[in-house]
């Protein structure tokens, strides 16, 4: 015996699949074309009548045709989606340029640019929070007045210079005794959890503290102090500029501001880094303006312990997300493999 067919779910996949594909609102006759059980017109516009009535198309203008809201993509997304799995010729193209012997950097910028190259929008990649990057080595240079150069070796090859201002002048030997007491005691920790033991440390011991003890505290504290946000990866926004055609140049100018300035970007990222598993936002759900009109779809990247990060792709609500969503799933998953510490 058939399965019963759910006529409205078959509807509305069929209509947001040609919409997807087309950029056109769809009518009754050519929904008529796409079902595998057949209908006729006039009882797919009853069904498209209720779906309207539902809240998930709409009528952009006069035209018959429909086209689907964010809760019809919601729906679709959910019950209805078909995902596709990835080319072979595509995931070899990802494997090549995520290979393990690239620094952490190299690597997210590959992947942010793969993303983009493979499905024609945005792609962006957060670098984790400098707090969760592990110590290989530190250097500590007096400058002029109280400020400090300091030196970082993070993880396996990067390199950071930072500088900051001391409640007083530290001489040379000072600097060093604090380095050399710091590269003893804490190679291979998380720059956070450091300097969570150094301020804890004050706390329970502040009076008997020696003056070494005192210079590794302030002058470790500030310069282990990582931001409040991580750093993202953007590459494609070109790949967003058709979308001027369907809702303006104004709300693209906002969009792009928004990958200038990042922030909002980075708050985003930072819940989908607090979340469990693969993210999509349709429309409104994010809660920022700029993407009121745009898809993000996120994956968490890192190690068998941790989360470090998540990749993602911007691109109009009318993405092919049968497609998108299992070669973000794929780049995050090589991603991190490459990143994973050789045995």
């Amino acid at each position: 015996m058939r399965p019963k067919v759910d006529r409205a779910e078959e509807v509305l996949k069929a209509l947001v699949e040609r919409y997807i594909r087309d950029g056109e609102p769809v009518g009754s006759r050519a929904i008529a074309e796409s079902l595998v059980n057949a209908a006729s017109p006039a009882t797919i516009r009853n069904v498209m009548a209720q779906l309207e009535q539902r809240g998930l198309i709409q009528s952009p203008h006069t035209s018959a045709g429909r086209v689907p809201t964010a809760l019809g993509y919601r729906m679709f997304v959910d019950s209805l989606l078909t995902v596709a799995s990835p080319a072979l010729e595509n995931v070899d193209q990802v494997r090549r340029r995520l290979l393990p012997d690239k620094t952490p950097q190299e690597l997210m910028g590959e992947a942010s640019e793969v993303l983009s190259e493979l499905t024609s929008m945005a792609g962006i990649v957060m670098i984790p929070k400098s707090d969760r990057s592990s110590l290989r080595q530190v250097e500590f240079l007096p400058l002029e007045g109280n400020r400090v150069l300091v030196i970082l070796v993070l993880n396996d090859r990067e390199v950071q210079n930072r500088i900051i201002t001391t409640n007083r002048h530290y001489g040379e030997s000072e600097l060093q005794q604090a380095a050399n007491y710091l590269n003893q005691h804490f190679i291979g920790n998380p720059l956070g959890a450091i300097r969570e033991r150094l301020l804890q440390a004050m706390q329970n011991d502040k009076s008997h503290m020696d003056s070494l003890m005192q210079t590794v505290i302030e002058v470790a504290s500030q310069s282990f102090q990582g931001p409040e946000l991580a750093e993202c990866v953007v590459s494609g926004q070109s790949n967003l500029l058709t979308m001027a055609d369907e809702q303006g140049i104004h709300r693209l100018r906002e969009l792009f501001d928004a990958f200038q300035r990042k922030r909002d970007l980075l708050e985003l990222m930072d819940q989908c880094v607090k979340a469990d598993g693969m993210q999509i936002f349709i429309g409104q759900e994010s809660g920022y303006e700029m993407l009121d009109e745009c898809s993000l779809v996120s994956s968490p990247y890192g190690t068998e312990d941790e989360v470090l990060g998540v990749l993602a792709v911007i691109g109009p609500t009318r993405m092919p997300y049968q497609r998108v969503i299992p070669m973000v799933d794929l780049t995050a998953k090589i991603l991190s493999a490459a990143l994973k510490p050789a045995n």
